[in-house]
């Protein structure tokens, strides 16, 4: 643990409807010796709180742009959740930029949860975030999202201390004391993990795994951590999340079939917001086409009626791909093109002309190159005039060479940025 201070918990809640909860909570962790940063978002004024509050409400909803008292006015409840969990989220990246924060937690009902939820959302992968919910026991993809939260089910309502509270908030706070102090050891002194080897995320489908295999063995090589996501949805959002925490050297995004899915309404849609965190937050990236050829849904018997006449094949009993059209390959390569031409960092684009994914090449079942040339005509015209640089291959995009380049354009591309 870093000798100059304890760790520290950030609380985040509504003092205003859970005063005593919070209180009671706080002190529970002060005796575990962690110290303790209060952020307030509730509308209303402070009760049943006894102690300090770090982050009081009025700065909290300032920094989530909206007034306080303006929203307590008007009585929107919607629109105070959401300035409260943007206006947290301010608060608690501030914490984690100064090296001072070791873990969050939070505890309410479907506005807390949610408050909280936004609050934590963009904090780095490794930082403890737990919250106790009245919403755990249903659907906590809302909650959870792409990141690393852990949910404790309160059981009874967060609603008084009793018999019963105790013993879930106890727990609660112990469990962050203990994942705070174990985050505190092992990271440095401005916060972040101390790693040997850089991180780099990479994108991989079963029909692209000869690709990213050989481009993980070329980055490993060069020095390099290679994380692997599998583009299924929960993946590439899993890999956006972590490019927004600051943690990547760099990003090699050589699968981005789950825009199809996105396009197209496949089961493993990543969302509208896939392929965009990377470029935002300035991490280089490397960008292919991978399994853009295909949109997946379970069995063939659930594929909508819809989509009767179209190219099929059977992945096995569970999967079933359909290969996309020319339109919708013309429409995905302005999509990626837009979302690269918009990205703010370092990019590179990597085409393989020869083909997408493994049912992609002569004599397999997706091969069209009118397709293919409508998709990689489109994604060029799309990143025309910006910084992306363009590397166009006649390889497929399994092809060794074409993944050893690619990883290259990577190296290349942060060792460039780590000497400026």
């Amino acid at each position: 643990m870093r000798p100059d201070r304890r760790p520290l918990v950030a609380l985040v809640g509504t003092l205003d409807t859970k005063g005593p909860e919070y209180a009671w909570t706080a002190a529970r962790l002060t005796g575990l010796g962690v110290d303790v940063h209060v952020v307030d978002v509730g509308t209303g004024e402070p009760r049943g709180f006894p102690a300090r509050v770090d982050s009081p409400a009025d700065e909290v909803f300032r920094a989530g742009g909206a007034d306080r008292e303006t929203l307590r006015r008007e009585a929107d409840r919607g629109a105070a959740v959401t300035a409260a969990g943007e206006g947290a989220a301010v608060v608690l990246a501030g914490l984690e930029r100064s090296g001072h924060l070791d873990g969050v937690l939070a505890l309410g009902g479907s506005c807390g949860s949610s408050i909280a939820a936004r609050a934590v959302r963009d904090l780095r992968i490794g930082l403890p975030k737990l919250i106790v919910s009245t919403m755990a026991s249903g659907d906590v993809a809302p909650y959870v999202g792409a990141g690393d939260v852990t949910l404790t089910y309160s059981v009874v309502d967060v609603a008084g201390v009793n018999q019963v509270s105790r013993l879930v908030l106890g727990n609660a706070a112990a469990a962050i004391a203990g994942m705070a102090a174990a985050h505190a050891a092992r990271t440095g002194a401005d916060g972040a993990p101390e790693t040997a080897r850089p991180l780099v995320a990479a994108s991989m489908f079963g029909v692209t795994t000869p690709a990213v295999d050989a481009a993980r063995n070329r980055l490993e090589k060069l020095g390099y951590e290679v994380l692997v996501f599998h583009a299924t949805g929960s993946g590439g959002r899993a890999l956006e999340a972590l490019a927004r925490s600051h943690v990547l050297a760099g990003v090699l995004d050589l699968t981005t079939t789950e825009l199809a899915d996105d396009l197209v309404g496949g089961v493993l849609s990543a969302g509208p917001e896939r392929l965009t965190a990377a470029g935002a937050a300035d991490v280089p990236q490397v960008v292919s086409l991978g399994a853009l050829d295909m949109v997946n849904f379970g069995p063939r018997d659930t594929v909508p009626a819809a989509f009767a006449g179209r190219t099929f094949f059977e992945h096995n009993a569970t999967v079933t791909l359909m290969r996309t059209t020319v339109p919708e390959n013309a429409e995905l390569g302005r999509r990626v093109g837009r979302k690269l031409a918009a990205a703010h960092a370092p990019t590179v684009l990597v085409v393989p002309h020869g083909g997408v994914s493994a049912l992609d090449a002569p004599g397999q079942p997706f091969a069209d190159p009118d397709a293919d040339r409508a998709l990689f005509d489109a994604v060029t015209e799309a990143v025309a005039g910006s910084a992306v640089r363009v590397v166009e291959s006649d390889a497929h995009i399994n092809d060794t060479g074409f993944a050893e380049r690619a990883a290259d354009e990577l190296h290349a591309l942060i060792t460039t940025r780590g000497g400026d």
